[in-house]
């Protein structure tokens, strides 16, 4: 079972990362640092955003409107530091 606990806090920090990779590399678009005409970011956002846009777009339908600040990441950050707490408090079980 430990292998199982460990397989799980992986997948959580794994999507933890990409979530703020996406973050991080929006504001890097909206602030002109980086320009999607080129190849490989837009590959990389292209392939972001399949990731993760099924994932906000369950969190949107209960976000009220905010008038363009979009707050879906950060209840999807706040959502698996919620899960790895719980299983972290939970650990015993998994041995």
């Amino acid at each position: 079972m430990t292998s199982l606990f460990q397989i799980l806090m992986l997948l959580l920090n794994v999507v933890y990362f990409i979530v703020i990779a996406h973050v991080i590399m929006s504001w890097l678009i909206n602030f002109q640092v980086l320009n999607l005409r080129q190849p490989l970011v837009a590959q990389v956002w292209d392939g972001l955003n399949r990731l993760l846009e099924p994932v906000y777009a369950r969190v949107r339908r209960f976000l009220p409107p905010m008038g363009g600040l979009d707050l879906a990441p950060l209840v999807v950050l706040i959502g698996v530091i919620i899960v790895r707490i719980v299983l972290i408090n939970n650990a015993a079980a998994f041995y």
